[in-house]
């Protein structure tokens, strides 16, 4: 036990977070290693790979260049520290691209199937949302059945994917507004099928082909419009045509949110098709009443993650936690089952949950953890493979060393649910009277908060800091991911929040009934953001640029959040990122990224770890935008 008597004394420095501590420690307790612990035992880190510098891209290599001079300044190759970190952040924003990207096409299959009748677990729920996306698409509903639509509109969705022409995304001409389409094709980075734009970044940065920093970066934009605007976008208006569209639900989250003497079973990652059906079973009266049989209560859902997010929105769910407290949900001793879809989870969970009772069940045919219970999932048998699933939980709760059991106690309030339809059912329909308080000063901008969890900076530290500070500037918050969950541990997501905004912020949020800081799904969910953003430069006739509006991902780790951070800046909006990427070995490319890029596109990236700093910048970013438009500051 020596090895943790270091980090015990850091344990109530890591995290925001009521409860994490106390579970760190007992971690130690119980002899388990945590994301922390492993992030301690890898210091000092690779100093070439945090400034990006080092490439693995041939077997000629690995190569690293020395950023002070003194060592190799190019690689084997030849290429250069611009080259190679140029190289490095496009296969970030590739993988980014092809996570979200591929997440919606599992539920374009699942949405083709629910129309045909194939996939008879799954209904079209929101089918006025159905008719709307169809018309943008250009298709004529007049006279046909829900599913000839439906059918119509993934066969669009579909060729968004491999399409072999040039012609651009339809879902992007569908939504992105007309100013940006134009910038965008001037500068000659309109997308033309999503596994193409993530093809090429492959292709761009194999040995001996593009090594131009420039167009290395270019290519970049396009891959994460891609993404933004067609591959994510496509996710969350088919999840919410699926399952419905949210709408403000009231609910708590926190460990807490574990129940001691009830089955306990997680749903973690970020895909809802499976986890909507684990929770709707694990509901039912059967599922409640095999569980008294076992000797348990009844049965508790909890989510993780974004998969969390995802039943959080519809069902009101509540999360128990966000990315770093994957493996401390399972050092509570009282989770009987984890079951995973795929992204963010650590394969550290087999690890921990070898030390207590939980099964960490496996469902999707990409993402096998070694260790774990595999059972696949298919739509076709959806509510049948979800019943197995409770059930083994269930049969395990006998199996729960109660001795072994501590459940942190905290909770808070959250109203979750704020998708676009719902901000705009609270605002009467219109987007005009959010409009009109922006350009009174009533609320000076609006931010959207988004992200990971990372430990190289204090758990939720960041997400919390920057949001308390945007919003008692009378700044909105609006956000996804684990962001999303952060804020709603600290209580932020409570009407009862609007104490500590500004008085214009909390003039309005009182009026309204709803919380400063507006939470609008999972990660895929920053499409949300971008709808509002289109809206808003469509109403006043400005470009996304021109708005009061910046991006935050004050604690991002993972490549999905580079390719958002990208879409974000390509979409011209001034973006914060709170841990330092992989670009300081070329002062070129970090010169593009936070300086050049903003002439081209209206929108730049801004580092800057200290959360109060940055809300401080971004604040003065907003005011400097208020004044252009002639606004009062």
């Amino acid at each position: 036990m020596a090895e943790y008597i270091k980090f015990k004394v850091l344990a109530k420095k890591v995290s925001e977070t009521k409860g994490v501590a106390d579970l760190i420690e007992k971690a130690e307790e119980n002899g388990v290693k945590t994301a922390w612990h492993r992030f301690l035992e890898q210091q000092p880190q690779c100093g070439f790979g945090l400034l990006g510098v080092c490439c693995r891209n041939c077997n000629m290599g690995p190569c690293r260049i020395d950023p002070f001079g003194a060592g190799p300044t190019k690689g084997v190759c030849g290429a250069d520290a611009d080259t190679i970190v140029a190289r490095n952040i496009l296969r970030m924003i590739a993988a980014g691209a092809a996570a979200h990207s591929d997440h919606a096409r599992d539920i374009v299959h699942v949405f083709k199937g629910a129309a045909t009748g194939e996939f008879k677990g799954y209904k079209l729920t929101d089918v006025e949302k159905l008719k709307g996306l169809a018309q943008a698409l250009g298709i004529d509903v007049e006279g046909k059945t829900e599913s000839e639509i439906a059918l119509e509109v993934a066969h669009i969705l579909e060729w968004e994917f491999g399409k072999p022409d040039d012609e651009p995304l339809k879902l992007l001409m569908a939504t992105a507004p007309k100013k940006r389409i134009k910038v965008w094709e001037r500068l000659g980075v309109m997308p033309r099928a999503i596994d193409r734009e993530i093809c090429e970044c492959m292709h761009r940065t194999h040995m001996g082909v593009d090594a131009d920093p420039a167009s290395l970066l270019l290519h970049g934009v396009r891959t994460s419009l891609a993404d933004g605007w067609s591959g994510s976008m496509m996710a969350t208006y088919l999840s919410d045509i699926l399952f419905g569209t949210p709408k403000p639900i009231k609910t708590i989250a926190n460990l807490g949110v574990l129940k001691e003497d009830y089955v306990n079973i997680i749903v973690h990652g970020h895909n809802p098709i499976l986890s909507m059906k684990i929770a709707e079973v694990a509901q039912s009266e059967e599922m409640q009443k095999l569980a008294k049989k076992y000797g348990a209560k009844g049965v508790n859902v909890a989510g993780m993650c974004c998969t969390g997010n995802e039943v959080l929105m519809r069902l009101g769910i509540p999360p128990a936690g966000n990315f770093l407290m994957q493996e401390l949900a399972i050092i509570t001793g009282a989770v009987e089952a984890m079951v995973v879809d795929y992204q963010c989870l650590m394969p550290s969970l087999i690890d921990v949950a070898g030390c207590y009772h939980t099964k960490i069940i496996t469902t999707e045919p990409k993402a096998h953890i070694p260790g774990a219970v595999h059972i696949e999932f298919k739509p076709e048998k959806a509510d049948e493979i979800a019943k197995e699933i409770v059930k083994i939980a269930i049969e395990n709760f006998q199996n729960r060393p109660k001795e072994r059991v501590y459940i942190p106690k905290h909770k808070s309030e959250v109203v979750a649910g704020f998708s676009v339809e719902a901000i705009l059912e609270a605002l009467g329909g219109t987007l005009e009277p959010l409009i009109n308080a922006l350009r009174e000063g009533t609320i000076k901008g609006i931010v959207g908060v988004v992200g990971c969890n990372n430990p190289k900076v204090k758990h939720n530290h960041s997400h919390v800091t920057l949001t308390k500070e945007l919003i008692k500037r009378d700044i909105l918050v609006v956000g996804t991911g684990c962001w999303g969950i952060a804020a709603a541990m600290e209580g932020l997501m409570s009407p009862k929040a609007a104490e500590l905004a500004g008085p214009g912020l909390k003039a309005i949020c009182e009026a309204l009934g709803i919380p400063p800081c507006l939470h609008m799904g999972s990660c895929v969910d920053c499409s949300r953001i971008l709808i509002v953003l289109a809206a808003m430069s469509e109403a006043l006739g400005v470009d996304i640029p021109d708005l009061p509006v910046a991006g935050s991902a004050p604690e991002w780790m993972s490549e999905k959040a580079v390719s958002i951070g990208t879409y974000f800046v390509a979409s011209g909006v001034f973006t914060h990122l709170g841990v330092v990427p992989p670009v300081l070995g070329s002062q070129k490319v970090t010169k593009l990224l936070t300086d050049d890029i903003e002439d081209l596109i209206g929108g730049k990236f801004y580092v800057e770890p200290d959360p109060v700093k940055a809300a401080e910048t971004i604040y003065n970013v907003i005011i400097e935008k208020r004044k252009k438009l002639k606004w009062p500051v």
